[in-house]
C-alpha cells in the first residue's frame, strides 16, 4: 500500500480557497499573485464565479485555468468550489514611485529588472542581493515569472519586505518608461562587453534573463549596453542569482567611486 501524503493535505497559509472567500479577498483589495479557476465544463461559468472572474479582470489579476486536482492540491484540503487565490506576501509598489523617490534622495535610480525568472528560488535571491547593493528596487512581469510568495520572501531573507517590488504588465513599456527618465538600460548576456569595463555611474536598470532563454531578444534590441562575465570553464553559464549579484556590485562599486588599490 501506498502511504498518504498527509504533507498534500496541509493548508497552505498564502492560500484562499473557496467561492466566497476569494470574493471577498477580491473585494477587500488584498494583493493577489495570480487567482486560479477550474477549468470550464462547457456550461458556463455564472453567478459568484463569473462575479469573481469580472472583478478579477476590472482588476487586471492573472487567471489561471488548471485541473480540479490542481486546485486540490493548492488549496491543501480546504474546499475550493473551482477557484483559489495566491496571496503576495509583501504588497507591490508603482514604478513610477520608485523611480522618483530615488531621485528625491539625490540619487540615479539602480533598478533589477527580472525577465522570466521562473525558479522562486533565484527571485529571492536577487532580491536579497539587490537590497544589500543598494538598489531601488525590482521590476518583475506579471506573466512567465515567480511572483513574491511565500518561497520568495523566506529566500530574499526579508528582503522582500523591505526593497520596493514592482510587478508590471509589460518589461518593454517599462523600459520605455525608464529611458524616459534618463535610465540606461544594461542586459546582461553572453555576447555582450566585458562587464567591468561598462560605465555604469549614470541611472542603471540592470535585465536579468533566465538560464534557459536569457534576456528576450527585443528587451536586448532595446538595451543600451549587453555586458557579459567571462565564462572560463566547462560550463556557459551561471545561475541567474549568481551573475545578477556579480554585476549589481559592479554597479554599486563605481557608484561608490571605490577603485582597486
Amino acid at each position: 500500500m501506498n502511504k498518504p501524503n498527509h504533507q498534500a493535505s496541509q493548508p497552505r497559509s498564502d492560500v484562499v480557497a473557496g467561492r466566497n472567500a476569494v470574493l471577498e479577498a477580491i473585494k477587500n483589495g488584498r494583493q493577489i499573485d495570480t487567482l486560479y479557476l477550474q477549468q470550464p465544463d462547457g456550461e458556463g461559468q455564472h453567478g459568484s464565479i463569473g462575479k469573481i472572474i469580472r472583478m478579477a479582470k476590472e482588476q487586471k489579476l492573472v487567471i489561471k485555468y488548471v485541473s480540479r486536482q490542481k486546485l486540490t492540491e493548492l488549496s491543501g484540503g480546504v474546499v475550493h468550489q473551482g477557484v483559489a487565490a495566491v496571496i503576495s506576501a509583501v504588497g507591490y509598489a508603482e514604478l513610477s514611485d520608485v523611480v522618483k523617490q530615488a531621485k528625491e534622495k539625490g540619487e540615479a535610480p539602480f533598478l533589477i529588472l527580472c525577465d522570466e525568472i521562473e525558479d522562486p528560488h533565484n527571485l529571492g535571491a536577487i532580491i536579497r542581493t539587490a537590497e544589500a547593493a543598494g538598489a531601488h528596487g525590482v521590476v518583475i512581469p506579471k506573466r512567465r515569472s515567480a511572483s513574491v510568495n511565500q518561497t520568495v520572501y523566506k529566500t530574499s531573507a526579508g528582503a522582500a519586505s523591505v526593497l520596493p517590488v514592482c510587478r508590471v504588465a509589460n518589461l518593454k513599456q517599462a523600459v520605455d518608461y525608464l529611458k524616459s527618465e534618463q535610465v540606461w538600460v544594461y542586459s546582461a548576456d553572453m555576447d555582450g562587453q566585458p562587464w567591468c569595463e561598462v560605465d555604469y555611474s549614470g541611472g542603471v536598470a540592470l535585465v536579468i534573463g533566465s538560464e534557459g532563454k536569457g534576456v528576450s531578444r527585443l528587451l536586448k534590441e532595446e538595451s543600451d549596453f549587453v555586458v557579459s562575465l567571462p565564462m572560463n570553464g566547462q560550463i556557459n553559464s551561471l545561475n541567474a542569482s549568481v551573475a545578477a549579484g556579480i554585476l549589481m556590485y559592479e554597479i554599486a562599486r563605481q557608484r561608490a567611486g571605490l577603485r582597486a588599490r
